[in-house]
């Protein structure tokens, strides 16, 4: 796209935007909606022409999505008798399965590494996060489930856009990857327990379930990405690959048996269940991978912007269905959340700079360590809400924390990469898919 028509479609979208105001403090909402829905989807194709401003034209295609949800809910409760609320977790899913799909084993060799990063990125993220959005849901006067929710956002693992982050900042890759990993397999252990200590004043938290749930949602899906790296981009011998095999399903038999006694299945339900998990998260994956390894017209590039562009569009998915459902609640504390959020995650992301800086990390590693810490998995969090039956206000939090880290991340990630890391070693580009890269190039 060229400047010019950049230049031009940003000028249009400045007057719809005031087009919007008016219509708005004119009491003219039948146009207000339509007029604003506009005026966005016009500075997302005007950011697109401006190096600086490409990497926020996704989000301003989120808060399109977002506003049509505010102003014509009703068409996101339902599709005939199937509630769209039900795609939120497959969504969830897929994203996941698309982060294990670019791991491996050799992902987590950074803990051997560099221990004292990783341990220090790790503590950081699932003690700051927890605590700031408990002290921020006593200092501001919301509901009991809304304010639930601002702790359940701090409480759950990294979000994958944090090793993005992390790249474009020129920060230490490595060290980004290993912590979302970590902090991604712990969180089934780590985040039930934090919700039931700060937050279970809120809402009512069942740990073994949330457990369950987290495990289905995080550990199992990235059990299928990895599958999927195993057969269609790894290298391994037949040993190596046959020991990771019966580890991933060794996995996938010990969450079905305990999701048995947690639900008090019987063996019919067990079996069940089982096999159902087996298909999805273990063969399929499989077969998947050996069928596209094996066909002509279909390259990796491919396969990596198939993957990247579900994961964003179960992101905008999952904010609007959000948005509609919480709509009433957002129009009463929607502004004094978004401010809650924003600091929130400015918190996250200056405490976890500034305490690798008082633990002598370099220049790169303080960066990396401030988007782990500050940047959560909004899409675990707002499963999590759907699955507790209260998507539409211990939700809410994750659907405006989302969006606005990107934002900021991306902030952020510009303004470190003008400044030198002290440091002459390069981002290890072949961890993350091409997609990324293309997106590095873009935003010079």
């Amino acid at each position: 796209m060229s400047r010019r028509l950049s230049v031009l479609l940003l000028a249009l979208s400045g007057l719809a935007f005031s087009g919007s105001a008016i219509s708005h403090y004119s009491d003219n909402q039948t146009a207000t909606g339509p007029v604003l829905m506009f005026a966005l989807v016009l500075l997302a194709l005007g950011f697109r022409g401006f190096a600086q401003l490409k990497g926020f034209s996704y989000t301003v295609w989120i808060l399109a999505a977002v506003t049509v949800a505010m102003f014509y809910p009703g068409y996101f409760f339902t599709v005939g008798n199937f509630e769209l609320k039900r795609l939120i977790v497959p969504f969830v899913q897929l994203t996941m399965f698309g982060m294990g799909s670019h791991m491996s084993f050799d992902d987590f060799r950074g803990v051997v590494k560099m221990p004292k990063g990783v341990l220090i990125g790790i503590c950081c993220h699932f003690m700051v996060m927890p605590l700031v959005g408990f002290g921020l849901s006593h200092l501001f006067d919301f509901e009991p489930e809304i304010a639930g929710g601002v702790i359940l956002i701090g409480c759950v693992s990294s979000a994958m856009a944090s090793n993005v982050m992390s790249y474009l900042s020129g920060a230490n890759l490595a060290l980004a990857v290993t912590i979302g990993a970590c902090s991604t397999l712990l969180s089934p252990f780590i985040t039930p327990f934090l919700m039931k200590w700060l937050g279970g004043q809120y809402v009512e938290i069942d740990i073994a379930h949330m457990m369950i749930d987290i495990t289905n949602m995080i550990i199992i899906p990235v059990v299928a990405g990895f599958i999927f790296n195993l057969f269609y981009f790894g290298n391994e011998n037949k040993r190596a690959k046959t020991v990771q095999l019966l580890a991933f399903a060794g996995v996938i038999l010990v969450t079905n048996v305990i999701m048995m006694f947690v639900t008090n299945a019987d063996l019919t339900g067990f079996l069940t269940a089982l096999l159902t998990s087996a298909f999805w998260f273990y063969l399929l994956p499989m077969i998947s991978a050996i069928l596209l390894k094996n066909a002509r017209n279909i390259d990796r590039p491919m396969i990596e912007s198939a993957l990247s562009f579900v994961a964003m569009l179960g992101i905008v998915i999952n904010t609007v269905i959000i948005t509609a459902s919480g709509r009433d609640n957002l129009l009463q504390v929607g502004g004094l959340l978004i401010i809650t959020c924003l600091l929130h995650n400015v918190i996250g992301l200056s405490v976890g700079y500034f305490t690798a800086f008082l633990f002598g990390l370099p220049e790169r590693d303080r960066r990396t360590i401030a988007f782990e810490v500050g940047m959560q998995n909004g899409g675990v969090a707002t499963g999590l809400a759907l699955k507790m039956g209260k998507v539409a206000t211990l939700g809410l939090a994750s659907a405006i924390f989302g969006p606005l880290q990107n934002v900021t991340g991306s902030a952020l990630a510009n303004w470190f990469r003008k400044r030198p890391t002290g440091s002459h070693v390069g981002a290890d580009s072949s961890i993350l898919p091409k997609t990324v890269n293309e997106l590095e190039k873009e935003s010079r």
